[in-house]
């Protein structure tokens, strides 16, 4: 056994035993599985941290649960220190051939490539690889920057690749991994905490504070500032921070201009512009446009932004006025975007409809307010949704602790009960 394959036997699973696979993540899962069994290339991609690499595991250990050997699982993750020997898909390559001729799997081969964007030319072999009419491969690969599969490599790729984006965790997922019951408490805590797997089982929120700080750090450094050659870092790390005390509101890339303007930092449309760009590629915040709901198209201009996880703003930025229910809006624009909506923040005769919610045929419209407890409030919340005059799904989430009876068509959430409507 050489060096590099005695590295590889570490990670792999050949001896058919699966340490530390975390919370089973189901939903993905059964995504993934259905498109099992082809020549498609499966792509993760999602925020670093939300447990990607998790998932991969997951899905080698169902591949061979349906009686693959698990001598026929090649799997490699580039964030460990062990692989720094691969810098391009050569290398890769090489320890791919010498897998095989170590092993000699007989049948298909799986290969799981972990934080591929970090292999320079992976595409050239992904795509090689994939398509093979020699041999019998299917590829699985995450990747923590949305731009990996843009421009020239999407062409590359095109029609070869189906895309799961990875979110954290959920808040059933959240309640699975405590062992809590669902219901306002559980949900309180889990919107003064976050849904980031290992963020969960660190003890005290000195250790938290710590760690979110080094995953900023990672994302920013490592998947804008190194990828994008940035050269205001400390701009950068600013302006994330004023897009995360500002999660909810609308905002436009003058707003941000000004508000450095105001504090004698000289900057520029384009510069702003890229930096978010850059931001929302690696997944840390998500941009929400406003949709004419007459019109049915997207308005150019003002936005709003999410942030990825609300550990970001509970540990690294709570001096700032931020009330629970910008906390819940966040978590319900969240929770559209795992299950596949297309999110957008309404807009109607000088009406703002917290989200227009689009996937397939379906169409949703929801108010989000912390807590429906006096009359003027809830008339607020009801009358926005019932100044749209068509037939599809309107609710309105609150926090409050029994639901409202339906009115006009328009349902009340409770914000824990969120999942087992928008799936």
């Amino acid at each position: 056994m050489t060096e590099k394959i005695a590295i590889l036997r570490k990670y792999n699973f050949w001896d058919g035993i699966f340490p530390g696979l975390g919370l089973v993540r189901r939903t993905y899962l059964d995504k993934i599985q259905g498109y099992i069994g082809n020549n498609l290339i499966k792509v993760l991609v999602g925020q670093r941290r939300v447990g990607k690499s998790f998932i991969l595991r997951q899905t080698i250990q169902r591949i061979v649960e349906t009686g693959v050997p698990p001598a026929n699982i090649f799997y490699l993750n580039k964030e460990y220190t062990d692989f720094d020997f691969i810098s391009d898909y050569k290398d890769l390559d090489a320890l791919i051939k010498e897998y095989i001729q170590w092993l000699q799997p007989i049948g298909k081969v799986y290969l799981f490539i972990d934080e591929v964007q970090d292999i320079n030319g992976w595409e050239r072999l992904v795509n090689s690889y994939s398509q093979s009419h020699a041999d019998d491969y299917e590829v699985f690969i995450s990747g923590s920057n949305a731009h990996m599969l843009s421009g020239e490599l999407a062409t590359i790729l095109s029609g070869r690749y189906v895309e799961f984006i990875i979110f954290p965790f959920s808040y059933n997922e959240f309640i699975a991994s405590h062992n809590l019951t669902a219901g306002k408490e559980s949900f309180q805590k889990y919107l003064q905490t976050g849904g980031l797997p290992e963020l969960l089982h660190l003890p005290n929120d000195e250790i938290r504070r710590n760690y979110m700080s080094s995953i900023r750090d990672a994302i920013l450094l490592r998947d804008v500032v190194q990828r994008f050659s940035v050269k205001d870092a400390r701009l950068l790390e600013d302006i994330f921070a004023f897009l995360v005390n500002n999660a909810s509101n609308l905002v436009s890339v003058n707003n941000i201009i000004n508000y450095f303007s105001s504090k004698k930092r000289k900057t520029n449309y384009e510069t702003i512009s890229n930096y978010i760009a850059y931001m929302a590629g690696a997944f840390i915040i998500h941009q929400a446009e406003r949709y004419s709901i007459k019109g049915k198209d997207i308005i150019a201009g003002n936005c709003k932004y999410y942030i990825n996880d609300l550990s970001f703003k509970n540990y690294l930025y709570p001096g700032f006025s931020y009330g629970y229910g910008y906390l819940l809006e966040n978590l319900v624009y969240l929770q559209l975007k795992s299950t596949g909506f297309n999110v957008y923040v309404g807009y109607m005769r000088d009406r703002e409809i917290d989200f227009v919610a689009l996937k397939g045929n379906r169409t949703i419209y929801l108010q989000v307010a912390y807590l429906l407890n006096e009359p003027m409030t809830i008339e607020r919340e009801y009358s926005q949704l019932e100044a749209i005059d068509d037939n599809f799904e309107k609710y309105v989430v609150s926090f409050n602790d029994m639901a409202l009876p339906n009115r006009g068509g328009i349902r009340h959430l409770l914000a824990w009960q969120l999942e087992e409507h928008f799936q």
